[in-house]
């Protein structure tokens, strides 16, 4: 928000005061000098030409679907047309959501810069822990789906809005599809609200379908009349620049060692231009970034500096501007990056694109109750997102580690919604929050499996979340719709602050919001920390022991402490004690008693419990599965009898990871009502009625 910016008065606290105050953040300050190259390049981008159709289609029907390839210049311009047709008048705002909070802030720096502002006047953002905008002069808001919809739990009609536009809607991120059930919903109270749902990919019939309320027959339609429950579709052909693509001759090996060879040719060989890498997780990114500085030692000093730098969600918002600043003029920046770089995130110079070809997702199964993580391959349509970042600002070529028969054969034309592939429970946590009970009949674009839903509401039930008629309980319920948190974690802290360890299990969330504490190669650093207890409390300890020797370099680098995760887990936990001041919930500390640590751990995960067998592997009580532990964990060498686990994931077995050591006469304590229907082989549901 700007210095001079009040909350508004009916914000809720989790919009309000999270930060001491906004980072400094020069590049989203106007600069005169690039006014004249801005304008001519915004009469250039192919939206341009659709600009009187584009205010024509919203002006006459209620939901207009823009399709356009990615350059084209739909995220930037599209909410400026309509701040300057008038759509902003009178006190309203236009909203533009971005799947992404690096996304939601740069592109509001863009567009402030080209309407010659600073962000925080007639620009501004919203995105969680941080905001930038005024009440009174913000006409243009850009913020995250996930934003929004905490926007709907304060005024569920939206009033302030006159237009709502969905950036990258072919992402079907769980955000994205609640807000388009919400949205249609909040049409049929508000059908004067416009609604512009955009993408590059988007399948737009499907959308049609999902929000034609209002069908005529073909005979009665007059195109010049008004609609509010008509539809319209919008193509904007081509893209700016046109991208070269190339492929590989056959599968990689290695796809990362792959990736690394292939910036450096590009560096030895083709003309001067920055490059975008997309690897799928933190530590890849890590991975690549070290060994993309290394090949760089062995280059002869003649060439051009080569600056490496990550890109990716656990990166503080300071860290990630990095990837945005324009190096001086003989220098060539490579930018490694996850998927976070995919959609809406212009990165100035960005010429060429290294295509890894995969993606990290979770997948949920309903059969054994179990959600992994699980590298997978791109679909068609995100390794069309990825070659775009290489022609926004110019012709660019896009390096694809992967033969062209597999991308035409091979991968999934459309990305599954993320409805359809992992757990329900924040979701329906979500929606019982904005007070829609009837969770299995709510209008899905994509439906989930009821086994799934089913699933989830069990759990929360179990939790506490709900009570027997499947409303939120007071105390446990709303507090975890409440929090940023997903429902087991946020559980896992209220479970800590009522008996007494509330200061140890925020800073464990916070290590658990984080991943990669260490560097790579350092069990050595990592047994230094290591207690019987498990993971929890070892990731306790690494905490604790970082927040004491934070400024001594030489500490960090011998016990491979990496500082940047550490810093944003500092970070979140200040947060999210800020959450349970507000919730005025006591947080107290135990002084380290670990027996009240693991049983708060488990007050949340005892649905991850698992019991060692005489095999020496793990079977998990709830779904059957059998699980190995994960080498990285503390306790590899020695398995507990009992564990509870964070997360399971799938290499060449599946592997539970972060995993506490419990005692088993906890788990009819914490949950009698779960435990007792387990007991009964699932006939017998937890609650009577949903």
């Amino acid at each position: 928000m700007a210095a001079n910016a009040k909350p508004k008065p009916q914000a809720s606290m989790l919009d309000r005061g999270m930060n001491d105050g906004p980072e400094e953040q020069p590049h989203f300050v106007y600069n005169p000098l690039r006014g004249l190259a801005i304008s001519q390049q915004r009469a250039r981008l192919p939206i341009a030409a659709n600009r009187e159709h584009l205010l024509y289609l919203l002006e006459h029907n209620g939901v207009v679907i823009v399709v356009g390839d990615t350059g084209s210049g739909k995220t930037t311009q599209i909410p400026q047309y309509l701040h300057e047709a008038g759509w902003t008048a009178g006190g309203r705002r236009v909203v533009c959501t971005q799947p992404r909070r690096v996304a939601a802030c740069t592109v509001a720096g863009r567009i402030a810069e080209e309407m010659r502002q600073n962000v925080g006047e007639e620009v501004g953002y919203s995105v969680r822990f941080d905001e930038r905008w005024d009440p009174d002069r913000t006409r243009i808001k850009l913020m995250t789906d996930g934003m929004l919809l905490r926007e709907t739990m304060i005024d569920p009609l939206l009033r302030e809005y006159s237009v709502i536009m969905l950036d990258e809607a072919h992402e079907r991120s769980l955000h994205t599809d609640i807000i388009l059930g919400l949205l249609k919903k909040i049409r049929k109270r508000r059908p004067e609200l416009r609604l512009i749902i955009s993408s590059a990919t988007l399948d737009a019939e499907d959308f049609a379908s999902f929000f034609q309320t209002a069908r005529k027959k073909r005979w009665d339609v007059k195109l010049d009349s008004v609609d509010l429950h008509r539809v319209a579709i919008l193509s904007v052909e081509g893209r700016q620049f046109p991208v070269e693509m190339c492929y590989s001759l056959k599968p990689v090996g290695d796809y990362l060692e792959s990736a690394v060879q292939t910036v450096v040719s590009i560096h030895k060989q083709e003309p001067h231009g920055n490059v975008l890498v997309f690897v799928t997780g933190q530590e890849e990114v890590e991975t690549v970034v070290t060994l993309i500085r290394e090949q760089v030692m062995t280059l002869p000093g003649d060439m051009p500096d080569l600056t490496v730098v990550p890109l990716y969600a656990g990166l503080r918002f300071d860290e990630q501007m990095k990837a945005f600043e324009v190096l001086q003029t003989n220098a060539r920046k490579v930018v490694v990056a996850t998927n976070i770089a995919e959609t809406s995130v212009t990165i100035d110079g960005i010429v060429y694109v290294v295509d890894c070809g995969f993606v990290k997702q979770k997948i949920y199964n309903p059969e054994n109750d179990t959600e992994v993580l699980a590298v997978v391959p791109v679909s068609q349509a995100q390794a069309h997102q990825r070659a775009g970042r290489a022609g926004r600002l110019g012709p660019g070529k896009c390096f694809r580690l992967y033969p062209e028969n597999l991308y035409n054969e091979g991968m999934q034309p459309v990305t599954i919604p993320e409805m359809q592939r992992t757990g329900m429970a924040w979701v329906t946590l979500q929606l019982k929050a904005l007070g829609i009970n009837d969770v299995l009949h709510f209008d899905f674009m994509s439906p989930p499996v009821p086994t799934t839903l089913m699933r989830a509401l069990e759990l929360l039930y179990s939790l506490g979340a709900l009570d027997e008629q499947g409303r939120l309980t007071p105390d446990v319920g709303a507090l975890m719709a409440e929090m940023p948190l997903e429902p087991q974690l946020s559980k896992m802290m209220l479970a800590g602050c009522k008996d007494g360890c509330g200061e140890e299990v925020l800073s464990i969330a916070a290590m658990l919001s984080v991943s990669q504490p260490f560097h790579r190669n350092s069990d050595a650093a990592r047994r230094t920390f290591a207690v019987a207890q498990g993971d929890h409390v070892t990731l306790l300890n690494v905490y604790n022991a970082y927040n004491k020797h934070r400024t001594d370099a030489r500490w960090l680098e011998e016990h491979r402490i990496n500082y940047r995760a550490l810093n944003r887990a500092t970070e979140i936990r200040r947060q999210l004690a800020a959450y349970l001041r507000r919730f005025e919930i006591e947080v107290d500390s135990c002084d380290g008693d670990a027996a009240k640590i693991c049983r708060a751990v488990a007050a949340a995960f005892f649905c991850n419990a698992a019991r060692l067998e005489l095999s020496g592997e793990y079977r998990a009580v709830r779904s059957g599965q059998r699980l190995a532990l994960h080498p990285s964990s503390v306790v590899f060498k020695s398995p507990p009898q009992w564990i509870v686990f964070h997360e399971v994931v799938h290499t060449t077995k599946a592997y539970c990871r972060d995993v506490t050591s419990i005692d088993p006469t906890w788990l009819t304590e914490i949950a009698p009502h779960y435990y007792q229907w387990k007991k009964s082989g699932g006939t017998k549901r937890p609650a009577p009625d949903y």
